[in-house]
């Protein structure tokens, strides 16, 4: 069974970290193809044309290296090769940068088109949980 997940690539540990957007986002769910352009900065704006707005931590925080690795199926480091094309290049823009967990949680709940991700555990009713939709 592990064997043909490897082979799907589909996220194993999708219990562990979850997507969440502000209460405002009129989505329930991502496709991981979605997910990955939407955290790479490709996709701007939501179907309903409201601005995506996207929170990250750190790249050595253990919940982003959780969440790119099992959710993206990216390494952290790809993911700041891409926003760092960006810049550079002036095509684009990284991610807004929190620093904890609980600044996550905060961030993604107060602001409009907010996309953002958390352990399950923290989830509470200020923001939404999309799910993943292989």
């Amino acid at each position: 069974m592990l064997a043909v997940l490897l082979l799907l690539r589909v996220p194993v540990c999708l219990a562990d970290q979850v997507l969440i957007a502000n209460l405002g986002v009129q989505s329930d769910g991502l496709s991981v193809n979605n997910s990955r352009l939407i955290f790479s900065m490709q996709i701007a704006s939501w179907p309903t044309g409201e601005s995506v707005r996207v929170f990250v931590l750190p790249d050595d925080h253990p919940t982003h290296r959780s969440f790119t690795k099992d959710l993206l199926g990216l390494f952290p480091r790809q993911l700041r090769r891409v926003w760092d094309r960006q810049l550079y290049t002036g095509t684009g823009q990284a991610p807004e940068q929190v620093e904890s967990e609980e600044a996550m949680r905060h961030a993604v709940a107060n602001t409009p088109g907010a996309i953002g991700y958390l352990p399950r555990e923290m989830i509470d009713e200020t923001v939404r949980e999309l799910q993943i939709q292989p």
